[in-house]
């Protein structure tokens, strides 16, 4: 993970570092403390000048995490679209203090993109246990605004459907909606908004004839656009989460002219993330800005898939959906879904 803290471009592991609960094996690579400090190891470090005003982001002091993206981070909530968010749709858009407090998360086989709880879930432990979960029960409390499909901006790639919420609408959606009734108990002091964007977007330009850097650069800039209104709302501390690899998802292994997108646009993605990051914290230097290095980490998983009980990367089962997957996945002609990255 890369952290910009107060001006400074430092290694920082602190975040995910003790999770004594039982984690699928993707889940497990993403966030064991052996994977972390390898991938600490391989970031470069810079700095500039230090900012005066000191302000050091502790993960165990967090209460809060406000998250943001697409169908990566998003959970099911009894006032989501089905299969899509935890609050709301394009059509659904506003609510109030009682339907937003109101909200439970879901928690079954079908509640996330993963077939389980997902990366958010983990790391704050809200939203774990099979059934309903009130946001304000969990010690680190979770409030997910992510809607599974989402793109940045529609000025750059269209909607998946038209009840679709991009990252800029969950952001208005947020500021309008969501602060002022959690602003009466959130401590923003106490708070991480995570956001985890841009797999739909690379994927939908794949093949757009343009500039792709300057594109990236483009998106990038429109994403940090939405973070300065969460920022003007008081919150202080931010992760980033790079690109996984999808140069090696399952429908590009075997792309015959190619993986789309491939490593290169994968790794401008991600440079132009780091390189807004960088400049927020300067611009911020009241802030921690950190970035969790995706990309590398889990190609690194992927190399070293045995390590992880993981023997298919290149595939998937396809009834993964099915209500007794999990007990019988042979009827289906597939393995233990833990056994798929």
């Amino acid at each position: 993970m890369t952290s910009i803290q107060h001006g400074h471009l430092v290694s920082s592991i602190s975040l995910f570092t003790s999770l004594p609960y039982p984690m699928p094996n993707l889940f497990k690579a993403m966030f064991s403390i052996k994977m972390i400090t390898a991938c600490a190891a391989l970031l470069t470090t810079t700095s500039s000048h230090p900012s005066p005003h000191k302000h050091d982001f502790s993960w165990a002091n967090t209460k809060h995490l406000i998250a943001f993206g697409d169908s990566y981070t998003y959970v099911q909530g009894t006032h989501g679209r089905q299969n899509y968010s935890f609050i709301g749709d394009a059509y659904d858009f506003g609510f109030d203090a009682s339907t937003l407090l109101s909200d439970r998360i879901v928690q079954n086989q079908t509640a996330t993109a993963e077939g389980g709880p997902n990366w958010v879930e983990y790391i704050t432990r809200c939203g774990l246990k099979p059934g309903l979960t009130n946001p304000r029960d969990c010690e680190k409390q979770l409030w997910d605004f992510a809607f599974a499909g989402a793109d940045i901006s529609t000025e750059y790639t269209p909607l998946h459907h038209n009840f679709t919420v991009s990252l800029v609408n969950q952001t208005r959606q947020f500021v309008q909606y969501a602060d002022p009734v959690l602003s009466k108990f959130v401590d923003q002091s106490k708070s991480l908004v995570g956001i985890w964007i841009g797999i739909n977007d690379i994927g939908d330009s794949a093949n757009y004839d343009v500039d792709f850097p300057t594109f990236y650069n483009e998106l990038i800039t429109t994403l940090f656009q939405s973070v300065e209104s969460i920022y003007d709302l008081g919150y202080k501390n931010y992760l980033f989460m790079m690109l996984p690899p999808l140069n090696r998802t399952p429908g590009n292994v075997v792309r015959a002219a190619g993986p789309r997108p491939n490593s290169t646009m994968v790794e401008w993605y991600d440079q132009a993330l780091s390189n807004h990051s960088t400049a927020f914290g300067k611009q911020h230097p009241d802030s921690t800005v950190m970035v969790f290095d995706t990309t590398t980490f889990l190609n690194g998983v992927m190399d070293n898939a045995a390590e992880y009980g993981i023997r298919n990367i290149t595939g998937y089962c396809a009834a993964y959906d099915q209500p007794d997957i999990d007990s019988d996945p042979a009827a289906y002609g597939c393995l233990p879904l833990n056994q798929y990255l």
